[in-house]
């Protein structure tokens, strides 16, 4: 998102026509004519942005699919930098040595044991079996509680069949995962811990190859994390299925210029990145079998910070 203009708090001079119509204006109206020019300023430059983006991912839509790193092969750590975007500029003085100053993208493929890989599936497996959208895209959010429920939502917490799924070892295995992705993501862009936090929405993923029903279906759109949710500063996902094995296509993609690059799904894979508009980038369509995984989010921004679900009876 593109860096918000400032409102000078010194007004200019004014000659003594201006001085009198100056008087007439009560604060509570000038107020509304300044924020009203504030915001006028903030659709004109998201608009500017939608069209850059338009015009990336139109440039880009014949571009090859390179593999940043494929399913077949355990990368260990590999990392790339890209030019930061200009989303941060506002928040580098309000969050000093958090905000990106050093953008990129970054996939773990020893951080997360394969048995942690396989409760946590066995958690969205649980929960999901109790909702799912009606379309191909279904989310389970342990923090609020949010579970997709045909074209709605509804809270997993307040059903009765419920109250037995989850047990308190699921959500002790659920924050310690979530635990070495804050700390790996911290040390890979040079951040304090205790500066970076966990942020909303934080959930668990399920992907079919049902047709869309709801815009939330439709997850395969390019887009910018920070663009949809402006507290983003770090986002990452943990893949709990692999691509070629139970399920077809469901490829992540960040869309660049010269050519597109393609993160292959596989089971134990945690795949990070910076949130801003120089991560670019879209879900491809899954075409056959069940995509599973966690999106986890993290901000610089304290007001935006969340707790660790806990198991509600």
């Amino acid at each position: 998102m593109a860096a918000k203009q400032r409102i000078s708090r010194k007004p200019p001079p004014l000659n003594k026509q201006s001085a009198k119509s100056e008087q007439k204006t009560s604060p509570e109206v000038r107020g509304k004519t300044a924020f009203s020019s504030l915001d006028w300023r903030r659709i004109i430059i998201r608009i500017a942005m939608m069209f850059a983006i338009m015009l990336v991912v139109y440039l880009s839509k014949d571009a090859p699919l390179v593999p940043f790193a494929s399913q077949q092969e355990n990368v260990g750590i590999r990392s790339v930098a890209v030019q930061c975007s200009k989303d941060y500029e506002e928040e580098l003085k309000r969050f000093p040595g958090c905000t990106p100053m050093k953008c990129g993208r970054v996939v773990f493929d020893t951080l997360v044991k394969r048995s942690e890989v396989s409760a946590l599936l066995h958690i969205a497996e649980r929960g999901l079996a109790l909702g799912g959208s009606s379309g191909g895209a279904s989310i389970l959010d342990l923090h609020s509680g949010a579970l997709s429920h045909g074209n709605a939502f509804v809270n997993i917490f307040k059903l009765e069949e419920a109250k037995n799924t989850f047990t308190m070892e699921d959500f002790k295995i659920y924050s310690h995962v979530k635990d070495k992705i804050h700390a790996a993501i911290a040390n890979q862009f040079g951040i304090n811990k205790k500066d970076l936090f966990l942020t909303y929405p934080t959930f668990f993923s399920r992907i079919t190859a049902a047709p869309p029903q709801t815009i939330h279906d439709e997850y395969w759109h390019p887009h910018v994390d920070k663009e949809t949710y402006e507290s983003f500063h770090y986002t990452s996902l943990l893949y709990l299925t692999d691509y070629g094995l139970h399920f077809e296509g469901g490829r992540f993609i960040f869309v660049d210029k010269d050519a597109n690059k393609t993160v292959e799904p596989r089971a134990g894979r945690v795949s990070a990145f910076t949130s801003g508009s120089e991560n670019l980038h879209h879900v491809e369509r899954v075409t056959k079998g069940t995509r599973y995984a966690i999106t986890v989010s993290f901000t610089c921004d304290p007001k935006y910070a969340i707790k660790d679900p806990t198991l509600q009876r």
